[in-house]
């Protein structure tokens, strides 16, 4: 069964401090560095990794899509990254395991109703942190 991690981008930036810093005077910087970071982790641990961030366009607007890249989606104008995580659990928990990180609770349980896993983003920081002690230990740097 495929493995997917869905990570809720702006609640992420928020809970770690480097982020929100850099997101107070570099807000696509502060993107940028989030998706560096979770494709880090895709790359160690071969699961597949998600981010959304509530976005302004009129549909879902998709970033990377080639192989190995993360699946970056942003939320239709009127449309929060909630909803879209929602409805991608909604419809494919029946076939792949996936976890939700984020740390708004009203979320997490909708996530854990429709067949979602759930964790807080202090324990996706620490699996972030992991991977790259593995990486690091497997290549030597």
């Amino acid at each position: 069964m495929d493995q997917v991690l869905i990570v809720d981008g702006h609640s992420a930036i928020f809970a770690w401090p480097e982020l929100r810093k850099l997101h107070d005077s570099r807000t696509a910087l502060a993107r940028s560095e989030l998706i560096s970071m979770l494709t880090r982790y895709q790359d160690a641990s071969g699961i597949h990794v998600v981010v959304v961030f509530d976005g302004k366009g009129r549909q879902t607007d998709r970033a990377g899509g080639k192989d190995g890249d993360i699946l970056v989606l942003y939320s239709r104008d009127g449309e929060t990254a909630d909803t879209v995580i929602e409805r991608i659990v909604a419809r494919k928990a029946d076939g792949m395991r996936i976890t939700v990180a984020s740390n708004d609770r009203a979320e997490l349980e909708t996530v854990s109703a429709f067949g979602g896993d759930c964790i807080g983003l202090r324990t996706l920081r620490e699996m972030l942190e992991r991977a790259d002690q593995e990486h690091r230990r497997t290549w030597g740097y």
